[in-house]
């Protein structure tokens, strides 16, 4: 039986290159989109067995697309593909309900297996990459119903983080610079209780701030 699956990536190269790669297999592409907003709207068409989604798209990023997708299909595997390994894309996806995380430099084989065993209704997180998020998902979770005063501007910071931008990118994002940005995380993780900017993103998922 043919596994329907939806791909979303802002590059066609990408796009063209897994059309290719399932050719003869039992995956069928049945949508194509290049950003989260799209991909949304064509899963709630399509209803696919899968979804695959970048994680940085300019229309629409991977893990809002995927909060949406869990929310409005929470039955429907979501995959993520991405070319960074962060773990703080990650540690999100966990958190939002990813079925897996899998990197573009995957093999063919790789990639078909996995999108096999998250189409059947399986996990694929490894075991490694679950060990590197472990901290992140529980630390924040005990303070996660406490009240926390974040300015305006800390706010602003903690969203862009939790998109897993680096300080030179969030301060090139915001218009502000570098050592204030610095700044405005060092106090966020002091505020909210965390030691580290994967623990702060995880927090803002739970907390419904991104």
């Amino acid at each position: 039986m043919a596994i329907d699956v939806l791909i979303a990536d802002d590059h066609e190269v990408v796009r063209a290159g897994l059309r290719t790669l399932l050719q003869d297999t039992d995956i069928r592409i049945v949508a194509e989109a290049s950003g989260g907003d799209a991909a949304l709207k064509l899963a709630k068409k399509h209803k696919p067995n899968l979804v695959l989604l970048d994680v940085r798209m300019p229309d629409g990023n991977g893990l809002d697309c995927l909060a949406r997708i869990k929310l409005d299909l929470p039955e429907t595997p979501v995959v993520m593909f991405s070319s960074f390994d962060n773990p703080t894309y990650m540690a999100r996806a966990v958190a939002l309900g990813a079925a897996g995380y899998i990197s573009k430099s995957a093999s063919r084989n790789e990639l078909i297996e996995a999108m096999r065993t998250a189409a059947s209704g399986e996990t694929i997180w490894s075991r490694d990459e679950l060990r590197r998020v472990t901290g992140a998902l529980a630390v924040p979770r005990a303070g996660s119903e406490q009240e926390v005063s974040l300015t305006k501007r800390e706010g602003e910071v903690l969203k862009q983080l939790a998109f897993g931008l680096t300080n030179k990118e969030i301060a090139q994002s915001l218009g502000i610079s570098y050592e204030t940005v610095k700044e405005h995380v060092q106090h966020i993780l002091r505020k909210i209780g965390v030691s580290d900017r994967t623990q702060a993103a995880v927090w803002a998922v739970r907390r419904k701030l991104v």
